[in-house]
């Protein structure tokens, strides 16, 4: 599965793009968000990706679970948002 990586300051609209590429492709991703701020952004952005793949007849749907990830050599939790077709 694909893994796309959200930053507090990723645009939510290229992020639903992306996400929406990839379930047309694949039917299923995986978002991944670390802190608030990314958090925040990755949910937005998967919101809109639901309002592109509608028109297309893609329900998208979003299961949330944490995942433990390394950055710089330090362990850090993060959001681990699989989206998939339903």
């Amino acid at each position: 599965m694909e893994v796309l990586k959200v930053s507090a300051n990723s645009k939510p609209n290229s992020v639903a793009g992306a996400i929406a590429g990839v379930i047309r492709d694949q039917k299923a991703v995986e978002v991944q968000a670390v802190g608030a701020g990314a958090a925040n952004q990755a949910v937005k952005a998967i919101a809109i990706a639901r309002g592109y793949l509608a028109p297309i007849g893609i329900d998208l749907i979003c299961i949330p679970a944490f995942a433990n990830i390394q950055i710089d050599g330090e362990e850090r939790t993060a959001m681990k948002l699989i989206c998939e077709q339903r």
